[in-house]
């Protein structure tokens, strides 16, 4: 087991405590907002592939709208996670779960033809962004639907200054791409949707769309307001109305681009 595999699988608790707070139940709410964007409402279920897919937080809300989705990780533990997600959530004949590197991956998935292909949260990990996103359009069909997420770098000095009260560090954050994740204890390289637009549109993508994911929620210092379900509510009424909407989405803690493969 790689290092970055034992660190995802020992840091499970923490996770899904993440996950469940406000600003992980926002990270998926809108991204899934999105996703609908681009996905007609009334056509026959889509074959999803969900890379990097962890747990299933994503997988679980595309199965439950009756598309068919095979969600695949490099760690026992987040599969083994999203394995009873499925099951508690009756979606286990809709979501497959595959140990599997998404630069190596299976030969059926490899050259599966899927509708969707998600590569959320990934890109901070890895060295060969080009490559990475390239192995993970491979399976994609012509004219299907690409999705990737990463943190973005111009919310680091945001995030600095703004909750952490710091000017120096923040001023520090301007000129390095490199962070570190409390929750994973892991290092991360972080990226721009400026950045990775221009690779997608090299790897024969179009229709590039970008969207921003918690601009706001993130720079509210008063977490403990964000568990009141009343002003919830009315955060992610503000994030779903500016995820696409400038200057926000350039700030947002993560950026998401969609893109048709051509």
């Amino acid at each position: 087991m790689s290092e970055a595999t034992e660190k995802f699988d020992t840091a499970m608790a923490k996770w899904q405590e993440w996950q469940d707070a406000p600003w992980g139940r926002l990270r998926y709410a809108i991204a899934e907002a999105n996703l609908l964007r681009h996905l007609s409402g009334d056509g026959p279920p889509l074959r999803i592939l969900d890379l990097a897919g962890g747990d299933g937080g994503d997988a679980v809300r595309l199965a439950a709208r009756g598309h068919r989705v095979t969600v695949v990780d490099h760690a026992p533990a987040m599969l083994a996670a999203a394995t009873e997600r499925a099951v508690a959530a009756g979606l286990t004949e809709l979501i497959t779960c595959v140990h599997a590197d998404v630069t190596a991956l299976p030969p059926d998935l490899a050259e599966g033809e899927f509708d969707v292909v998600l590569c959320h949260n990934l890109l901070q990990y890895v060295d060969d962004v080009p490559g990475t996103l390239a192995a993970a359009l491979a399976p994609l069909q012509r004219g299907g639907l690409f999705s990737v997420m990463a943190i973005n770098r111009h919310s680091a000095a945001l995030t600095a200054a703004v909750r952490e009260m710091d000017p120096a560090a923040a001023l520090a954050a301007l000129d390095t791409d490199l962070a570190r994740t409390q929750t994973f204890d892991m290092a991360l390289r972080l990226h721009t949707a400026e950045e990775i637009t221009p690779v997608l549109r090299t790897l024969d993508c179009e229709d590039v769309r970008h969207y921003g994911i918690r601009g706001f929620c993130d720079y509210i210092t008063d977490d403990a307001r964000k568990y009141d379900p009343a002003f919830y509510a009315r955060l992610e009424q503000l994030e779903l109305a500016t995820t696409a909407r400038p200057p926000y989405m350039h700030t947002a803690r993560l950026f998401q681009l969609t893109a048709r493969k051509k």
